[in-house]
């Protein structure tokens, strides 16, 4: 089977059957390689678990060589919403046939992303008919909460991890998501890592791993 988009995966190790699915999205300009590099130290502590890391569907519009799931290129709220939209569309059919192929229930699926990556994971985790098993973010946003507010299916656990010092998304907006999720009674924890830019660090890599360990084994 195709996957609509392309995608780097990574079974579990010896042959182990597939229970569960980690989908990571990668940030703006990035691809699937790069944010599989979590996966090194993830996959020794999650056996039966397959990790997809696809690439966006739109080449980046600063980064040719890198991947972006809506364009950022124009500073309109608007039409960024719209350019989201159509990537979450997308990352909800590529959801289902990670379902169908692999014969696994939306509660064996966690989805989690870095900055844009972050951003497509909360919009796509808590608008799918079907919820979750959990959501995992790094660096991100909510890209439009008035619109997300109208959009919310299902609640899903998340975990949203921000650096202090990040130049690029700014730690406000953890706070910001944080308000939002606490307001619509959501399983939400937060983490907000000193010292740290634009980038995930050991320590919230082993956070996430955490995490994701401890609600697929519930």
């Amino acid at each position: 089977m195709t996957f609509c988009l392309d995608t780097i995966a990574i079974p579990p190790e010896n042959n182990q059957p597939i229970k569960n699915a980690v989908i990571l999205l990668h940030g703006y300009g990035g691809d699937g390689k790069d944010i599989s590099m979590l996966t090194l130290n993830w996959k020794r502590f999650l056996k039966n678990t397959l990790f997809l890391c696809p690439n966006g569907h739109q080449k980046c519009e600063i980064n040719p060589v890198g991947f972006q799931w809506f364009d950022l290129s124009r500073n309109d709220e608007k039409y960024i919403l719209e350019k989201s939209i159509e990537a979450e569309i997308l990352i909800k059919k590529y959801i289902e046939e990670i379902k169908k192929k692999y014969q696994l229930s939306s509660s064996k699926i966690v989805l989690g992303g870095f900055s844009q990556g972050c951003m497509m994971s909360i919009n796509v985790g808590i608008t799918t008919e079907d919820q979750i098993n959990c959501i995992v973010g790094f660096s991100g946003k909510i890209i439009n909460v008035n619109n997300l507010q109208n959009r919310i299916k299902n609640k899903s656990k998340i975990l949203l991890i921000h650096g202090d010092q990040d130049e690029i998304v700014s730690s406000n907006y953890l706070l910001e998501a944080k308000d939002f999720f606490n307001r619509n009674k959501f399983d939400i924890q937060t983490n907000l890592i000193k010292n740290c830019g634009h980038h995930i660090p050991v320590e919230a890599s082993s956070l996430a791993l955490n995490f994701i360990k401890k609600n697929l084994e519930n």
